[in-house]
């Protein structure tokens, strides 16, 4: 019996040996399965941290392309009116020539009034254009445009109207920029 037993034991032996060796076999391919896991997900992370750099620089990018925008827009918002100034500094300038001539006093005088009524036209209008209007002075006293100065009796005008206009009031839209000084009926 004892070779019965040594053979039953080297089958044992032998069973154990291979049941080790799967057990070590699916061990070692759980573990590369694992390792395998592992390495793609290192790699997608080192992509996913690529394009997170990216995506930041060009956020980063964009910003100070806006910025540079912004500064750009802000520095150079008054060409246009700027450049429809110009009309009313050549009227301005053809006024002062034409005072050098050596015309008579009366025609002279003349020419400069109506040199400088056209361009107080020309630049209420280039104003308008911008959004900048008059403060009107025949509708009833409004303190967030009209400034009063004075108040006196009327028998012409009604309490709260204004008799007279000392100073021209201008709006830029809706915003006043300057009230009217105005004298307002009692």
């Amino acid at each position: 019996m004892s070779e019965e037993k040594k053979e039953q034991e080297a089958v044992e032996n032998t069973e154990e040996e291979l049941e080790q060796n799967i057990n070590e076999a699916e061990a070692e391919a759980e573990a590369e399965a694992v390792e395998n896991e592992f390495d793609l997900l290192q790699t997608e992370l080192t992509e996913l941290k690529d394009k997170y750099a990216r995506v930041h620089a060009d956020f980063d990018n964009i910003k100070k392309r806006l910025e540079r925008e912004k500064y750009t827009a802000v520095e150079y918002s008054n060409e246009k009116f700027a450049k429809d100034m110009i009309p009313v500094m050549d009227a301005l300038d053809g006024a002062m020539k034409s005072a050098d001539g050596d015309a008579d006093k009366a025609e002279l005088f003349d020419k400069l009034k109506e040199g400088i009524e056209l361009t107080h036209k020309s630049f209420l209008t280039q104003l308008e254009k911008h959004g900048v209007t008059l403060v009107a002075h025949d509708e009833p006293f409004d303190p967030n445009i009209h400034n009063a100065v004075q108040a006196i009796d009327s028998e012409d005008v009604e309490s709260g109207q204004i008799v007279q206009t000392f100073q021209t009031g201008y709006k830029y839209k809706s915003r006043p920029l300057r009230e009217a000084m105005v004298i307002v009926a009692n």
